[in-house]
């Protein structure tokens, strides 16, 4: 399986951004899907879980009404919808996957990452 993220970038704080994440090498749709974060310093933490048919979510508290993770089934591709960004979401994001379900704390498979960069 590799995941691919895209999607991040720099912007103020209150502002939006759509992270993307492009899997392949297995069959998608058996997939449990996250997304992750790790700030400078810290250690990585779950920001969001989707469930193999997306009917169930999960998100850390502190993003609850400000991200929505969404998944594609038919591009095999997973989404972080991320509004009213502030300086406290900076980190370099992971989409991630496992089945059947994933785990908040850690999963099978990582990608690569995209850098966040919130300033105030």
């Amino acid at each position: 399986v590799q995941l691919q993220a895209s999607g991040g970038g720099s912007v103020q704080a209150g502002g939006s951004l759509r992270l993307s994440c492009a899997f392949s090498g297995g069959a998608f749709s058996s997939y449990a899907l996250g997304w992750f974060r790790q700030a400078p310093g810290k250690k990585r933490e779950f920001v969001a879980t989707i469930s193999w048919g997306g009917g169930s979510t999960t998100y850390r508290d502190s993003v609850k009404g400000r991200f929505t993770i969404s998944r594609d089934n038919a591009k095999n591709t997973l989404y972080l919808q991320m509004n009213n960004l502030g300086p406290e979401d900076t980190a370099v994001y992971y989409c991630a996957a496992d089945r059947p379900t994933i785990a908040t704390t850690s999963a099978q498979y990582y990608g690569q990452g995209t850098q966040v960069t919130v300033s105030s």
